[in-house]
Formats: C-alpha cells, structure tokens, sequence
C-alpha cells in the first residue's frame, strides 16, 4: 500500500512540476514579448487564483511588497448601477482617484503583480486593453492608452500572441538537445527484432498476423525502429503490412477499421519482439534454483511441451499451477530436465537476460554541436507527429475521440519512480502537445487571436470589441467542453 502511494504521489509530483515549468514558460513568450513592445502586463501568475492567492508579490512605490494566502486586489473601478431610457439596466465603471488611496495600497502601483493561485493546473497574464479570459470589461470601457495591447500595431500583438506558442517549441529544442548529448539515441532495429520474428497479440492475429512473422515493411515503407512500427501504422492510416513468414513474402491486407481498432486496444503490445529465454538470475526462494538451474540455461520447454521462445514459456507455464513439472534446460550443449513443483502464482523465480543479450541496438551518441540539428530535428518530427494525431481525432471513422484523456491520462504517463531522463522527454513531449492544441484557430485559445490578428492584417479591419467578446465566450465554451469530455473519458475507463 505504502508503495503504491509512493508511485501516485511521485506521478503527481511529476505531472505538476511538468506542468508548471510548461505553463511559466508559455506564459514568460507572451510576457517578454508584451514588455518588449511597451504593454503594460497586470499580472503574471502561475496557477489560477480566483479568489484568493497563496503568494503574491509587486512593487508599490519603489519597493517589492509579498502578501500571503490573502484575497484578491479590488480593481480600479468602482460599479454605478442605473437604467437607460427604455428602462434596461446598465452598469457604469467609474476609475477611483488612486491619490486619495493608502501609500502601500497596490492599486496605486502599475508594475505587474507576480503571484500563485491556489488551484494548481494552468496559469496566465493579464495583459492590459487585450480581450482574453479574464473578460476585463472595465478597461475596456475606458479610452485606449498607448500602453495597452489594443492600441499597439496588429504585426506587434500578433508577435506577443504568438510568444507563448513559440517559447514551448523552444523549450522542446532545447530538451532534446540536451537528452541527445546526454544520453544519445537508441532503438531496436526491426532488422534485429526479425532474427527471432515478433509476437502476435489477439488483436495482430485477427488482421492476419502470426507469432514469427518478420516485418519487412508498412505501406511499402521500411521502419527501420521497430517501436515506430504501431505509431507508423496509426498516423498513416496503414493498409498493407509486407512480412515474411517460413521463407515466403506475404502483404496482409489490413480491414478498414484497423486504424480504430489499434486505438480502442487496451493492449500496448499489438506486436512485440520475441526471444529466447537465457536465465540471467534467480529470485529470493526461487524453485527453479533449488532445482538445479543455473545461471545461463536456456529454457527450451515444459514438460513435453515445447517453449523455444520466453514468451511461449510465460504462456505454458500458466497451465501448470500447484503441479509438479519438469522444465528442460540447454546448459553446455546437453539438453537436462530438472523436477520441480510450481506454485499457486506459476513463477518459477527467473529473471530474464537484458535485452542487449539477444539484440544488437542502434545507438548513436552527439557532441553538443551535433546535437543541435538532430534536437532541431526531432522537435519538428514530434510536433509533425501530434498534428497527425489531432486529424485523427477530428475523423469520427477512427474513433480516436475515445482515447481522449485528460488530466489523469496525463498523469499516468509519468513513471512509478523519479527518472530524469524519463522527465525531461515527457516535459518536451507535453510542451510540444501544448504547442499545437493552443495554436488552434479557437477564440480564447492562442490560436483563436492569431486568427483574428492575421485577419486584420490582411483586410485592415479590425473586429471590434464586442465581437471578440462574443468570441472569446464562445471560445471558452469549447474549450470547457473539450477539458469535460477529455476528463469524462479518464473517468470513463476507471470504471470499465
């Protein structure tokens, strides 16, 4: 119990501290390229503090002053209620004299307010005269000033939207650069995996797939890594796999609801690589050991029953529970059949031999400097990579929709125990996700404003405020309902 609250809490621990650096750094594009161009930014905060903060701090005459778990600043306007002729009521915003206000009252100070809200996924800047989920319509009722994102140049509050977007691509780059002169690249190529053929779940075997089947290649293509080789048949809509089986090609022609039926799986291993089962160590109390195993058998059967393969072993030996068995054993060329009696879970206490011991893995390590195009590369393959992804979503005949998740989907990604390496990769993967979902074309997303402002640049027309208003609500609405049915579904397939 203690360890399986160990490894939600290191996955939650991972999941915020992901999630924060992803959030401050989108929101630091926006905030460095507003400053740049002289807009006022209100507030930088990271998390969302309605309500109240957890911790706040601001300049107010020349000094930097903190508040702690305190209520939100009032605005600088003050509401007057009234109705119009035809009896509709209407509400004024009148500014307040800041002068007639206390010396430290934060109201009087225009630098921006830095903060952490209390509730602990997202964050924002409240840019001065901009339209955005803050729905800030006392300012907007005043007249423009010049340090207000609504009266700068549309190419100007086009480069400060943009900021955010841009800044986790960045972030991406430089991840990878630094993963790739770190630790290198390795993969396992398809050509060592094909030594031994691959493994066939239930789901490979209806398209036509059979355990020692060699992949030669998806589509007419060659997947030289052969963990791309689910993801290759996924984002291209696969529609023909070429594998060689007992010295003969054959092109499996796959159904028209592959692509649908490879995302509704639960099963992560469509297709694995098998190998032979080469004894590397025994567990505490292990009955192989007492047997007479050693270190360096291979396991080649159960029984009468053949097991060339460690994974036709993992499934025999489920057959076997509370028996008495005799597993054969190659050991210096003779071939030795040791008793043993198998337990209620149907382990012998085995540990495998890594899998350096049966295939020769690609590896490639970079210099700093090398690194540099391979990171440029491989940010630009990644976000190539999620774009596919989403029109896979918006296509209702894949059904990609219902493997759609949300906060706990995101979570359950990050490993058991802390790995840095492991950290950092999912970091660039989840800034490169934050990336493209905000710069789609949806009001109150990233995407939306840029939208709007490549639409002013072109016409010269500038929509006005109550337009983007309504937009913005709508934008929100979608956005509402998309963060639901993301979540819905995590919540969906707790109880299935």
């Amino acid at each position: 119990m203690i360890l399986l609250n160990m490894a939600i809490f290191n996955k939650v621990l991972q999941f915020i501290l992901a999630l924060s650096i992803l959030i401050v750094l989108h929101e630091l594009g926006h905030f460095a390229a507003a400053k740049m161009f002289k807009v006022r930014v209100d507030k930088f905060y990271l998390f969302f503090d309605w309500g109240f903060s957890l911790v706040r701090a601001k300049r107010v005459n020349g000094k930097l002053r903190w508040r702690f778990f305190s209520k939100n600043v009032p605005e600088k306007y003050t509401t007057i209620e009234k109705r119009n002729a035809d009896g509709k009521k209407e509400v004024e915003y009148q500014p307040i004299d800041l002068n007639t206000l206390p010396e430290d009252d934060w109201r009087r100070s225009d630098s921006t307010e830095y903060g952490i809200g209390w509730f602990p996924i997202g964050g924002y800047n409240k840019i001065a005269g901009m339209i955005d989920e803050s729905m800030d319509k006392e300012q907007m009722k005043q007249p423009a000033k010049e340090w207000e994102f609504r009266s700068k140049p549309a190419w100007q509050r086009f480069i400060i939207m943009f900021g955010g977007v841009f800044m986790n691509v960045v972030l991406a780059f430089i991840i990878y650069i630094g993963l790739l002169s770190r630790y290198g690249e390795q993969y396992l190529p398809t050509s060592e995996v094909n030594k031994y053929g691959i493994v066939a779940d239930s789901l490979a075997q209806e398209f036509g797939l059979r355990d020692g089947d060699k992949i030669l290649s998806i589509n007419g293509k060659e997947i030289n890594d052969f963990y791309r080789i689910t993801t290759e048949m996924i984002l291209e809509g696969a529609k023909t796999i070429e594998v060689e089986r007992d010295g003969k090609v054959l092109v499996i022609q796959l159904p028209e609801d592959a692509t649908s039926k490879l995302l509704s799986t639960q099963d992560m291993n469509f297709i694995s690589y098998r190998m032979p089962f080469v004894v590397a160590d025994f567990s505490s109390g292990s009955v192989a050991k007492a047997a007479g195993m050693e270190v360096g058998d291979v396991i080649i059967g159960i029984n009468d029953q053949p097991t060339p393969y460690y994974q036709d072993f993992i499934r025999e030996i489920k057959t076997f529970k509370n028996q008495d068995i005799k597993v054969h054993v190659v050991r210096d060329f003779d071939t030795i059949a040791l008793p043993m009696h198998l337990p209620e879970e149907a382990v012998i206490g085995v540990f495998l031999a890594p899998l350096s011991e049966y295939f020769t893995l690609d590896t490639r390590d970079y210099t700093f400097w090398e690194a540099i195009p391979a990171g440029f590369s491989k940010t630009f393959s990644e976000i190539a990579d999620y774009w596919k992804q989403l029109k896979l979503i918006f296509n209702p005949s894949t059904k990609a929709y219902e493997s759609v998740g949300g906060f706990i989907s995101i979570g359950k990604i990050f490993p058991d125990t802390w790995q840095w390496s492991m950290f950092w990769r999912l970091t660039a993967f989840l800034s490169i996700a934050l990336a493209v979902m905000n710069i789609l074309p949806i009001p109150a997303l990233d995407g939306g404003h840029i939208l709007f402002l490549l639409y002013e640049i072109i016409t010269r027309r500038k929509p006005s405020d109550k337009f983007m208003e309504i937009a913005e609500y709508i934008g929100l609405f979608i956005v509402l309902a998309l963060v639901i049915f993301a979540n819905g579904n995590d919540i969906i397939k707790l109880f299935r």
